[in-house]
């Protein structure tokens, strides 16, 4: 058994990071014309690494006062099950709430079937009240 040490570094991923994850869990393919501007427009992030490489990611969008989102939170899949997704969201969060001084909202998107695990960190579906939309843009 390989005992893997784990590095957590606040910092946003750099577009190769970002693709690397974003390829590796299944999201498809990044345009990395976008993903370069809209990286540096983030408000906070943090990057795991194993051995100097990528292992994970997540990063904090969004208005900075009120409205914040939790963006782009991927492990590789070889790290899985080590913990990596709950010390980035555990990251994450702490930034918020450090920077939200009063009410705010802390949205994001989950993957399928990965509810239960933001669910630990108190997001909730608030259907039918709620209705988390979204548009995609295919230009």
């Amino acid at each position: 058994m390989t005992i893997r040490s784990y590095e957590l570094i606040k910092r946003l991923p750099t577009v190769e990071e970002h693709r690397t994850l974003w390829e590796a869990v299944g999201w498809g393919s990044v345009n990395t014309e976008m993903s370069g501007p809209s990286l540096a427009r983030s408000l906070y992030g943090v990057v795991i690494l194993c051995s100097g490489e990528i292992a994970g990611m997540g990063r904090v969008i969004g208005d900075g006062a009120m409205y914040y989102y939790i963006q782009d939170v991927a492990v590789l899949p070889a790290h899985q099950g080590e913990g990596l997704g709950k010390r980035i969201m555990d990251s994450l969060l702490a930034y918020v709430e450090s920077h939200c001084a009063g009410a705010g909202f802390v949205g994001l998107f989950a993957s399928h079937g990965k509810d239960t695990f933001y669910e630990r960190f108190g997001f909730s579906n608030h259907a039918p009240g709620m209705t988390g939309m979204f548009k995609i843009l295919d230009t």
